[in-house]
């Protein structure tokens, strides 16, 4: 169960201006709260502007095996867009964009925290529910959950070849970012500013 709410629509207007768009929806977990009719509105605009090359919509992205499958049927349509907008919790973005590793993959909301039992996913995926996705200026993957000190500055000075100085089995999630965004000539993001999160601000967004 998660509370996902809509990033605000000059940061969504920001990721696909000028752009293609795919758009996938996923209503799996939707049993505390999903933005379901704002995002069908902002999906509409997006229609009207000419500028979608197709939607799909599935109970849960993170099934990988259906949604590999799904994704196939729509693939003329992916490779047309310049970017796939995904309505989802931090873990289905993660799933699509490993699947769609040379394609950018975006992230149009964020997951608020919420306490209590929160269900399995079958992937070693993982959100965070910070608040404050940063998946759109990280090529993907989450460095919050991929990070075993969950930085978010690039890595830190203990990385060993490629591995995380807390978990030498690990493979370190910086080292994954910053390989995923050469990979998709996106370096240019690094310099992102990482901004302060008043974790006290969700929480009482959680509580109502």
């Amino acid at each position: 169960m998660l509370i996902t709410q809509l990033k605000s629509k000059e940061t969504i207007a920001s990721l696909v201006e000028d752009k293609k768009v795919f758009i996938v929806n996923c209503k799996g977990c939707m049993e505390v709260h999903f933005p379901e009719k704002e995002a069908e509105e902002l999906q509409k605009e997006l229609c009207a502007g000419g500028n979608v090359t197709g939607i799909i919509t599935t109970d849960y992205i993170c099934n990988p095996d259906n949604m590999k499958l799904r994704l196939k049927k729509h693939m003329a349509q992916i490779a047309a867009a310049d970017v796939v907008l995904v309505f989802s919790c931090g873990v289905g973005v993660q799933t699509i964009a490993e699947y769609l590793d040379e394609k950018k993959v975006c992230a149009a909301c964020d997951t608020i925290p919420m306490p209590g039992f929160q269900g399995v996913t079958p992937l070693e995926y993982d959100c965070d529910q910070c608040g404050e996705c940063y998946l759109n200026l990280t090529g993907g993957i989450c460095p919050i959950t991929a990070c075993s000190k969950s930085l978010l500055n690039g890595q830190c000075g203990g990385t060993k070849n490629g591995k995380c100085e807390v978990d030498p089995e690990m493979e370190c999630g910086w080292e994954r970012i910053y390989r995923r965004l050469a990979m998709m000539g996106r370096l240019d993001v690094l310099g992102y500013p990482v901004k302060i999160r008043n974790y006290a601000t969700d929480k009482e967004v959680a509580a109502e």
